[in-house]
């Protein structure tokens, strides 16, 4: 039997240590394809934008002691994912991973996170997916600053790619989120969890003097976030201290009956 082939990728860009971390955990596993956004692609969701230029570089990397020929593409990280699929893996992946994330996609923004967005892209296409993130402080969000420590990040993703590959899913598991205390290490344990209802993250407004002023909308951590439920996902992280696993669908439907939905809309 041929070994599995992984698609990886990420948001944070093909120089993301956090990348090649989750590279060497998936090593062992299967072969690996590293395709991911040529530059940082943070929030991007599963966004497939017209302006994307599509451009494949190829990079020759050392992974593991072994030489990679990997892809850096222009465009979003469900892009990256697509052109994967599409065009790159040498046949249909048997799971894709997407991360390791600088920083903690949890509650209910997570549709925003380009890490997330990757893995519910694969997920389309019917492949199991894995989306990892380690909590780390804000201001590291958008870097690929060297000195995190993503090893402990490796172990699980390795942990959990494994245990995708080997197990079947219940039908409407299409991703697993996995979140990852700061202080984390091996020996920390798991729970499965629900996306939080409430916002982890809440936005802020641009600061400038002019519509003219070239800027961004701003985020900070939410002063509510401590009211999220104990078996949500914010609280493994923050409260409980474990990592957190949530089952993600690409079911958005209301969880109302709908025939109830029809009698208010009709009354």
């Amino acid at each position: 039997m041929s070994e599995p082939v992984i698609l990886l990728t990420n948001d944070d860009g093909i120089r993301s240590p956090g990348l090649w971390a989750a590279a060497e955990a998936l090593d062992p596993l299967g072969f690996v394809d590293v395709v991911a956004p040529r530059e940082q692609s943070s929030g991007a969701g599963r966004s497939l934008p017209a302006h994307s230029d599509g451009k494949i570089d190829l990079e020759e990397v050392t992974v593991n002691g072994k030489p990679w020929t990997v892809h850096a593409v222009g465009g979003t990280p469900a892009q990256a994912v697509l052109h994967g699929i599409l065009e790159i893996s040498s046949r249909k992946p048997d799971l894709v991973v997407s991360g390791i994330n600088y920083g903690l996609n949890v509650g209910t923004g997570v549709t925003i996170s380009g890490t997330v967005g990757a893995a519910l892209e694969a997920s389309a296409s019917g492949i199991p997916s894995l989306a990892v993130s380690l909590d780390t402080e804000d201001k590291y969000h958008l870097s690929h600053a060297p000195h995190i420590d993503f090893s402990t990040a490796a172990y699980f993703t390795n942990y959990f790619g494994k245990l995708i590959l080997e197990k079947t899913m219940p039908e409407d598991v299409k991703v697993l989120k996995v979140e990852i205390p700061a202080d984390a290490t091996p020996e920390t344990p798991w729970k499965i969890t629900r996306l939080s209802p409430v916002r982890y993250y809440k936005v802020l407004p641009p600061e400038r003097e002019s519509f003219d002023d070239e800027t961004r909308i701003g985020y900070q951590v939410a002063d509510d976030w401590d009211e999220a439920p104990p078996d949500s996902d914010i609280y493994a992280v923050h409260i409980d201290k474990v990592v957190s696993v949530t089952p993600l669908s690409l079911d958005l439907t209301s969880r109302i009956e709908l025939d109830q939905l029809e009698k208010i809309l009709k009354s």
